[in-house]
């Protein structure tokens, strides 16, 4: 299998271009103190883009109404009570996928 030279370039500039931004932020934190609020504020994040990607998952958007994906939105609603039961992770990501792919499967 020949890769061309510009093909090659391509893969690995934009390896780097993705490695970058994930990787400096930690090396130039790595040995400073963030002060408390800034700390308080990056413990948000995460719920941020969880929220973010389940409104995205839940929500569609039709000419210029507001829909819902009542399959999603039926399976998140046993996935939250789960997660909130079992506090795990993982027990809560294989939950969802085994449901949505059973709601897939019968729909």
């Amino acid at each position: 299998m020949n890769v061309d030279l510009t093909v090659l370039l391509v893969i690995l500039g934009c390896a780097l271009v993705t490695v970058i931004p994930r990787v400096v932020p930690f090396i130039l934190v790595k040995n400073v103190e963030l002060p408390k609020p800034v700390i308080k504020w990056l413990s948000f994040i995460p719920i941020c883009i969880l929220t973010a990607l389940v409104a995205d998952s839940v929500l569609i958007q039709e000419e210029s109404r507001l829909l819902v994906d009542w399959p999603v939105f039926v399976v998140i609603i046993p996935t939250v009570l789960i997660s909130i039961w079992t506090k795990s992770l993982s027990i809560t990501v294989l939950v969802g996928i085994v449901m949505m792919a059973g709601v897939r499967f019968l729909l």
